[in-house]
């Protein structure tokens, strides 16, 4: 006896890469904007620094409107809380219950598994931006330059960040990588030249943080943005060479059990 396949016969077989990968990132991003921490750290404190040092007076930011140069360090910021301390997180604690671990068995090749990671991170940054945009518009922001060049300094400063968060929560325990993250997301707000300007420091740690990855990306935007600068190649050399050691150092070191 044989039989004819109806139109609604299974085939089973893993779906083409880009839907899967696709597929992935929607669930990625799904995830995150549900989870109540994650939004503290990346909306939540931005926004909040951001309209607070604008409309008090605490830091002396020069001259000008504070927002004018607030708002590129909180961009930086927010690039930061995203690409870095929430993908760190998030990522250590999917590797210790064994999420990581499952998804590697799966069709989605692991390779697949960080690029939805990273369109996940890519959405949500742009969600990001556009929300703190409207805010500092409303606060009297007038930025300038390029946008080009504000791309280029936000993209190579997303792949910074992930690279490191992505070699932390590779390489620690979930717990560490918890308290590693947020210290280290207050150490760069505080030392990075997001909200005090690099120059309150003294000459020789001016250099030293002038070198950190937050750092370039804030005076990067703020040149382009409040200065009206061109290309600023000085901190996108900075953030290319934070990129690409951090995720060879990611692809190199990190484990998924």
């Amino acid at each position: 006896m044989t039989t004819t396949a109806g139109p609604y016969t299974p085939r089973p077989g893993a779906a083409p890469l880009p839907r899967m990968i696709a597929a992935q990132a929607a669930l990625e991003t799904k995830m995150l904007l549900r989870n109540g921490e994650q939004l503290l750290l990346t909306v939540v404190i931005p926004t909040l620094l951001l309209v607070l040092f604008s409309l008090v007076d605490i830091v002396d930011t020069g001259a000008g409107e504070a927002v004018d140069f607030l708002a590129p360090g909180i961009l930086a910021l927010a690039v930061m809380s995203t690409a870095f301390t929430g993908q760190a997180i998030a990522t250590g604690f999917e590797r210790r219950y064994g999420v990581l671990k499952r998804l590697a068995a799966s069709p989605l090749p692991r390779w697949g598994l960080m690029t939805a990671k990273t369109l996940s991170v890519l959405v949500t940054e742009v969600l990001q931006v556009i929300l703190l945009t409207v805010i500092a518009f409303a606060l009297g922001w007038s930025p300038h330059g390029d946008p080009f060049t504000v791309l280029l300094l936000l993209v190579l400063g997303t792949a910074a960040f992930s690279g490191l968060g992505l070699l932390m929560a590779g390489t620690l325990k979930a717990e560490a990588t918890l308290a590693a993250a947020n210290l280290v997301f207050l150490l760069l707000l505080v030392g990075g030249g997001v909200i005090v300007p690099l120059d309150r420091f003294p000459p020789g740690a001016q250099d030293v943080l002038g070198l950190l990855p937050v750092s370039a990306l804030s005076d990067g935007l703020r040149d382009v943005l409040q200065h009206g600068a061109g290309v600023p190649w000085g901190d996108l050399g900075i953030l290319a060479v934070w990129a690409v050691v951090g995720l060879a150092a990611a692809g190199r070191f990190f484990r998924w059990e």
